[in-house]
């Protein structure tokens, strides 16, 4: 997979490469089914290039579904294709499954975990339902027509709680997070005179405070990422999709993708647990040990 992709000029570009990527064929399921052999028998790649490339197409379009979070679509785009190539190195033709089914996965992973990490509004460690929540209101708020500006009524909180699982002061502060810009020159719908920036005051902590905090963030990150290199391939699918994932794979799904009982799917999510926690708290031990 060394061999460079189409890129995107920045916005402007985006045309241009949509136009670009339909240039590259679909393949067939035996095409596909051959080359994934070349690519994990033989480290062909050529072959890992070619199913990479012909499934641009669908990073594009999972990538135009989250256009409404005020992110460059050509950052979320590049940021699929990372999630593409991932799928690539790991998928297994003798499955059974088409390639696009494995990698819708991937690529969403990498868009969300992209989005958060912009929006720096969930935090390592937030629950299922509640990043499913940020990925998920916008929909269901055009679905019962509620996307004035403004706060929700009490009806639409409790609708929206009660659909995704979570409290209703998560949706009431969610929607206020994902409010969107406005003008701080623009006049206040009230009656009161002035602007927008004559009420607001400034609660954020400090720049030292947040750049402490950015770089907290980036270490818990980097720690799980390398907790998460204990893992086998299979492990670690495992343990993204059902501990990791905003939408949580069912066990029965999982045990039908690796064909074996969901007991065994749960035993090796609670062993890939551990593993994980293990190797977080030997970091975080070895960290503490090098600044004594």
């Amino acid at each position: 997979m060394a061999r460079q992709l189409p890129t995107i000029s920045g916005e402007s570009g985006l045309g241009k490469y949509l136009q670009r990527i339909r240039e590259y064929p679909m393949l067939e399921p035996q095409e596909e089914y051959m080359l994934g052999k070349r690519w994990r028998e033989h480290g062909d790649s050529e072959a890992a290039h070619k199913l990479v490339t012909s499934h641009l197409r669908l990073v594009a379009k999972i990538a135009m579904g989250y256009r409404g979070y005020g992110l460059p679509v050509s950052e979320v785009i590049s940021e699929g294709n990372i999630g593409l190539m991932q799928a690539v190195k790991r998928f297994e033709p003798e499955k059974g499954f088409r390639l696009a089914t494995y990698a819708m996965w991937w690529i969403r992973a990498s868009i969300q975990e992209f989005i958060l990490r912009s929006w720096s509004l969930v935090k390592m460690g937030t629950t299922s339902n509640q990043k499913k929540l940020f990925f998920n209101l916008r929909k269901i708020k055009g679905q019962i027509q509620a996307l004035d500006e403004g706060d929700l009524k009490p009806d639409q909180v409790k609708f929206i709680a009660d659909r995704l699982g979570v409290s209703e002061d998560d949706v009431v502060s969610m929607n206020r997070r994902l409010a969107g810009d406005a003008s701080l020159n623009a006049p206040l719908k009230a009656e009161a005179e002035g602007e927008w920036i004559d009420w607001l005051s400034n609660e954020e902590p400090d720049q030292e405070t947040q750049y402490v905090r950015s770089q907290e963030m980036d270490h818990r990150r980097d720690m799980l990422r390398h907790a998460l290199d204990a893992l086998n391939d299979r492990e670690r699918r495992i343990f993204e999709a059902r501990r990791l994932s905003d939408d949580v794979v069912t066990l029965e799904d999982l045990s039908q993708e690796f064909g074996v009982s969901r007991e065994r799917i749960r035993q090796i999510e609670v062993r890939a647990f551990e593993k994980v926690r293990k190797a977080v708290q030997k970091s975080a031990r070895e960290q503490a040990a090098s600044t004594e």
